[in-house]
């Protein structure tokens, strides 16, 4: 294993010292380690791969010096489009460093949501013509690596890649964190909003945590897992799943359990839920202001005022919690009055350590769900 120290010297050598991205698991210890040793407004955390790509051109182009952009391969589909028509050699030939985290690489035990996008990974780089390395946990090697890299980015003016497999870096903590304020945890919160619903509820719960979480808290009461949804991949999409739901199940109450992070990702579909004026759909948003499950990187901007964005987006109501005691009397409330109707729940960053899994087949879920709603 490399140290993320080392690797990051390698890169400010080569002139590389501006980064940006969305933190990925098998970069956490890098993402860290630039969070707490990049100098002021040289690392941005964004709300997605694609606008990491934006985002980097536009440094580029004040600076002529090319930027760093990190993620998961899973997000390599946020990043197509800019990649391709924008920092393309054949359109403004912008050089960049790409840094994934390559996670269901073949052979390698993972989650089944990323066996495609793993197997896939090396094809897509080499059809959209993007010169990459598999990064070697030996220094030499990788810092050889890092140079040739350089070497073509800054030749041809296009961008290059850099992939990382799992247990690349080693460990590195972050240091910069503040203390929770907040006594309801993630998994207190799901288990109150669960155990509010009715039978005939349906949830729809976002990528991470919150749907290992709800998975667990069935199991623990020995409930059925048919009337969830788990969007176990495509971070930002669950509540645009939840829509389609309650479009399409108006005789049954549609809850989506989103995360910050995912909302971010891709706000504009607020304006789709407010524009449809669904009267069945719950989003709920657990706010903890990080990317929990990858490092609790912190989210790319804190200061959002989600109520007031959702009642911009034509929510029937907005309302926040911030403790167990208020949420379990707005559950009560919110449950019997017309949507959309947006929760924001206030939560702290802890998570227990021997959280598991889903452990059903994914596709056999979904039968069971689908014939649930059905009934």
């Amino acid at each position: 294993m490399i140290e993320p120290k080392f690797f990051c010297d390698v890169l400010n050598k080569q002139g590389l010292s501006f980064y940006t991205g969305v933190p990925d698991s098998l970069l956490k210890s890098f993402c860290a380690y630039i969070t707490d040793n990049s100098d002021e407004g040289k690392h941005v955390i964004t709300g997605n791969e694609g606008s990491a790509i934006g985002l980097s051109v536009g440094h580029y182009l004040g600076t002529n010096s090319p930027g760093v952009v990190y993620m998961q391969n899973s997000g390599l589909g946020n990043a197509i489009n800019p990649l391709l028509s924008l920092a393309d050699k054949s359109v403004y030939s912008v050089p960049m460093l790409l840094i994934i985290g390559w996670r269901g690489q073949p052979n390698i035990k993972d989650e089944p949501q990323h066996f495609k996008q793993g197997k896939v990974t090396c094809k897509l780089l080499e059809s959209i013509d993007l010169p990459y390395e598999i990064l070697s946990s030996q220094k030499s090697n990788a810092k050889q690596q890092v140079e040739k890299l350089v070497r073509i980015m800054k030749k041809e003016s296009k961008p290059v890649a850099l992939l990382v497999q799992k247990g690349t870096f080693e460990g590195y903590k972050l240091e910069k964190k503040e203390a929770d304020s907040c006594n309801l945890s993630r998994e207190e919160a799901i288990q109150v909003i669960v155990d509010a619903a009715s039978n005939n509820d349906v949830f729809v719960s976002t990528t991470g945590k919150a749907s290992r979480e709800l998975y667990e808290y069935r199991e623990e009461k020995g409930k059925s897992h048919k009337n969830d949804f788990l969007t176990v991949s495509s971070m930002g999409h669950a509540s645009q799943i939840a829509l389609g739901l309650s479009l399409a199940q108006k005789n049954k109450k549609i809850y989506c359990l989103d995360g910050d992070g995912a909302l971010l990702m891709h706000a504009g579909s607020m304006a789709t839920i407010g524009a449809q004026k669904p009267e069945n759909f719950i989003h709920i948003l657990l706010n903890n202001n990080v990317h929990d499950s990858v490092g609790a990187q912190d989210i790319t901007n804190i200061s959002v005022d989600y109520l007031k964005l959702a009642l911009s987006f034509n929510y029937f109501k907005a309302l926040m919690v911030s403790n167990k005691c208020e949420l379990v009397k707005q559950m009560k409330k919110i449950k019997l009055e017309k949507g959309p109707i947006f929760l924001q729940v206030m939560i702290n960053t802890m998570s227990r350590k021997d959280l598991g899994r889903p452990s059903q087949d994914i596709k056999q879920a979904k039968i069971k769900f689908m014939k649930f709603l059905k009934r």
